[in-house]
């Protein structure tokens, strides 16, 4: 009878863990599944980050790849006590990059290649991109910084790239495809592209730019489903060659307005081909922002955004956008950066340094 009490205990024990552990792991899987729906969508762990670094109306986009591969697109202006190349540096280091393995020089202007012997002098540079020749040589900051630019590359440190229409740089992790190039652009649509462009027959045309701007490096990033567009300063004139009578680009989703959003550039045919869902202008309080370009970029069909790295002083009240999409307001310059962190779903984020707020956009 003792022997029958106990075995009866000892199963009422059992039946009480074994509960007790289905419990637990019914539990368990819940919680697990409301974990597993909680997570961004897979491979959203692995961004893709663009620094828009200011360089007070030059250019200093700072690309990071999930392979931690990057690419600087232009080193800011010289002089200025090394502001500029302090400032890439600093954002390097933000993104945890001890070096930057690549550079791409758009063309070579003070304002975009004058940084480039005080960020080398900085951080390991492993290799510089460019179009090739100076084609502006009576120019004379042009010659002086590409002068310096020249001895930068003669010390032999540094592997040099020729861009070319057409190319694929050599960087893990994204996907940048050469669309200009010294003054040549793409022979083919790229996919998806190629349709004829009823834009076209309504578009201005321009005259022939004959300064370095024109012959500026641009390319066109895909990342996942996301395809992000920077041409450096090129020139209205070429940026309907890019569209007209085809449009060889296509929609995209992040435009780095190109020439500080200058009217030299930024074309009504232009942006209403690429129909980009955010804008980030690379001004100055006192460089770029001109009014009539900054009417097109907002009022092109898809944009949501534009946000701006300052106070653009040309274009007022009327022509700036609202402060919270601004880096740097009116006043002294404190050089505030925006961040872009791009997922391969194809949602991604604008990050405000100055408010230390960040805006979302969902994948389409």
């Amino acid at each position: 009878m003792l022997r029958s009490n106990t075995q009866k205990a000892l199963c009422l024990s059992k039946s009480y863990f074994l509960g007790l552990c289905t419990a637990y792991l019914c539990l368990y899987s819940v919680f697990c599944a409301a974990e597993a729906h909680a997570q961004p969508p897979a491979g959203s762990s692995n961004p893709l980050q663009i620094y828009f670094i200011d360089v007070e109306g030059g250019q200093a986009t700072l690309f990071v790849t999930p392979a931690k591969q990057s690419l600087l697109v232009d080193t800011g202006w010289a002089d200025n006590d090394g502001r500029d190349a302090d400032r890439i540096v600093s954002a390097a280091r933000k993104a945890g990059l001890s070096r930057i393995d690549y550079v791409l020089i758009t063309h070579f202007h003070i304002d975009h290649v004058g940084g480039a012997p005080q960020l080398a002098a900085r951080i390991p540079i492993g290799t510089f991109i460019d179009h090739g020749e100076n084609r502006e040589s009576t120019d004379g900051p042009t010659v002086e910084v590409w002068n310096a630019y020249q001895q930068l590359l003669a010390t032999g440190k540094y592997k040099r790239i020729t861009a070319k229409p057409g190319e694929v740089l050599p960087i893990r992790g994204m996907h940048a495809t050469v669309v200009s190039a010294d003054g040549s652009l793409i022979d083919h649509p790229f996919a998806g592209a190629g349709q004829d462009n009823n834009q076209c027959k309504s578009a201005e045309e321009f005259p022939a730019d004959q300064t370095e701007n024109a012959r500026s490096a641009g390319i066109l990033v895909t990342f996942g489903s996301l395809r992000i567009l920077d041409l450096g300063d090129l020139t209205k004139d070429k940026e309907r060659q890019l569209v007209c009578p085809q449009n060889k680009i296509g929609p995209i989703d992040i435009y780095v307005v190109s020439h500080h959003g200058w009217y030299q550039s930024n074309s009504a045919a232009f942006l209403d081909s690429i129909e980009p869902r955010v804008a980030i202008m690379d001004n100055g309080a006192k460089k770029g922002g001109t009014p009539s370009a900054w009417d097109i970029i907002e009022k092109s069909p898809r944009l949501e955004n534009l946000w701006q790295l300052h106070f653009s002083e040309e274009g007022g009240a009327a022509h700036n956008v609202p402060s919270e999409f601004i880096a740097n307001p009116e006043g002294p310059d404190a050089g505030n950066y925006l961040k872009l962190t791009a997922w391969p779903d194809g949602h991604f984020e604008v990050f405000n340094s100055r408010t230390q707020r960040a805006k979302e956009y969902r994948a389409r």
